[in-house]
């Protein structure tokens, strides 16, 4: 019953006139983000952070707007797949296997309907999911000391690069930039690090800074190099004709995926991508010799579509509650939290109980948003892919740009933004992710806090650090985390190239 007051309250908080402005604002502009092959969610979060602190808005507000642009990147992920058969995102490659094959069959807005229906069942499940898992595990949270919490911070380092990530060493070298830039300024003892007597490094790097250098102008410079000649070719979308069989036919398909989704979401480092893959691969399994996967088959663009947008909700679990992103845009999400002075974890469920329930509110009331945004004026972003990048650059850069000076009114950050742009660039020729980066800088703070706390408590004693079950446990789960990447991995991606190369589909990895 406590939860469901919080949820009454948090319904008024986004029922508010402005906030609910902005979540359909935010749903609008994060489905145009989705459906541009390459930007995806964290990226379009990334770029339109400065927008928010730029505009004003209250906490709330700019959360639950950023969630909303989230949530639709991740529904609008789908629209190349389907009519290109370019991935808007990698959680979205999974659907080019039937969705692009019932493109060509003459089906694109049935294909893209269902992927409307399947996406909110999906996101529907996981929020419900959200609500019922997150005061269960923030509640639990609130036995951690800093040994324990020193352990989470390590387990969430150990889990970053998942069991799809390509190179699990490369996610362990940029974790380890990440916390190294975390070191820059004057630490909590009033001992410089790193400054090299630029007054602006003492208070340390900005992170919104580096997220929207290493994030937006590192794929601005992508745009540049790769996208310069001009739009894509769209797909003709023929006339909706889609029929209560059809739902009915996807149904039991998006209730599975859903489900597994938002079980993939919640587990850290895991997130939409393998989502996406167990909601399609279950399908196969299930629906056996009946289907004709890959092929066009409807399931085949449901199971994904659940999945992935399923897990895209539960990321904001372990962020919500244990201030640990579940997802690299859920990274992008945790900075704007801190910039915010607001601590993610278990105690914001207490101390700032009208954002987090307010958000989820919002979350809930933006996939009815979403549902019907997207089915109606599918055609109005469907023209989006047929603009050439020339114009959109502009547009992008002006966000970003703007965005950062009006938060400090200073050049230098502007010169700093370029920088992480062109070391974001060049980590990602080299194939160094970025996101662990991300987390290193937000993480590391907490971390060296809650061990030096830990040492502080135990005269120094190391012992201390996994004195305790809990500890040990979080120990165990780390290794655990380090050891299935180059277990499990190579494993996934064989199949997931299979998959792909069996539906002919030259995008799928």
């Amino acid at each position: 019953m406590e939860t469901l007051g919080y949820l009454i309250d948090g319904f008024g908080v986004a029922l508010a006139p402005h906030n609910l402005m902005f979540a359909l604002l935010g749903a609008f502009l994060g489905t145009l983000i989705g459906a541009l092959p390459g930007l995806g969610p964290a990226n379009g979060v990334a770029i339109l952070i400065p927008l928010a602190f730029s505009l004003g808005l209250a906490p709330e507000t700019a959360l639950i707007m950023l969630t909303a642009v989230y949530a639709g990147a991740m529904y609008g992920g789908r629209i190349s797949s389907i009519l290109l058969n370019i991935p808007g995102d990698e959680p979205a490659m999974m659907t080019c296997l039937d969705g692009y094959p019932m493109a060509r069959q003459g089906k694109a807005a049935e294909a893209l309907a269902i992927s409307a229906v399947a996406s909110f069942i999906g996101s529907l499940i996981a929020t419900i999911g959200l609500i019922l898992l997150a005061p269960l595990l923030a509640r639990f949270a609130l036995t951690f000391g800093p040994a324990e919490y020193f352990a989470l911070f390590l387990l969430a380092f150990a889990t970053l690069g998942g069991i799809t990530g390509k190179n699990p060493m490369k996610t362990v070298v940029a974790a380890c930039i990440g916390l190294m830039i975390a070191t820059v300024g004057i630490d909590n003892t009033g001992v410089q690090r790193y400054t090299f007597g630029v007054l602006e490094l003492y208070e340390g790097v900005d992170f919104i800074i580096a997220i929207v250098g290493l994030f937006a102008i590192s794929e601005l410079l992508f745009f540049i190099e790769e996208k310069a000649g001009g739009g894509k070719e769209k797909m003709v979308v023929n006339k909706l004709s889609l029929k209560w069989a059809d739902i009915r036919n996807i149904l039991p398909s998006s209730l599975r995926g859903g489900v597994l989704g938002f079980i993939a979401g919640v587990l850290p480092g895991a997130g939409a991508s393998l989502g996406s893959f167990i909601g399609y691969t279950l399908e196969k399994k299930v629906v056996g010799k009946k289907g004709y996967f890959g092929q066009g088959d409807p399931r085949g663009v449901a199971g994904p579509e659940a999945g992935n947008n399923g897990a895209s909700s539960g990321a904001l679990v372990p962020m919500l509650t244990l201030g640990v992103p579940g997802s690299g845009t859920t990274a992008v999400l945790l900075a704007l939290l801190i910039s915010l002075n607001i601590t993610p974890g278990p105690l914001m469920f207490t101390q700032n109980a009208d954002i987090v329930w307010g958000v989820i509110a919002a979350l809930l009331i933006g996939n009815f948003l979403l549902l019907l945004l997207n089915i109606p004026l599918v055609g109005i972003f469907v023209k989006l892919l047929s603009v050439p990048p020339m114009f959109l650059l502009p547009v992008v850069t002006m966000i970003a740009f703007v965005g950062i000076y009006s938060i400090s009114n200073t050049t230098f950050d502007l010169y700093f933004m370029v920088a992480f742009g062109v070391a974001g660039y060049l980590f990602r020729k080299l194939e160094i992710p970025l996101v662990p980066i991300i987390l290193g800088l937000l993480l590391g703070p907490e971390m060296e806090k809650n061990l030096r706390h830990a040492m502080d408590i135990s005269d120094g004693d190391w012992a201390v650090l996994w004195d305790s079950g809990l500890a040990i446990g979080l120990w165990a789960f780390a290794g655990l985390g380090l050891i299935l990447p180059y277990v499990v991995g190579p494993l996934l991606r064989r199949r997931m190239g299979v998959a792909s190369a069996s539906s002919g589909n030259p995008e799928g990895d």
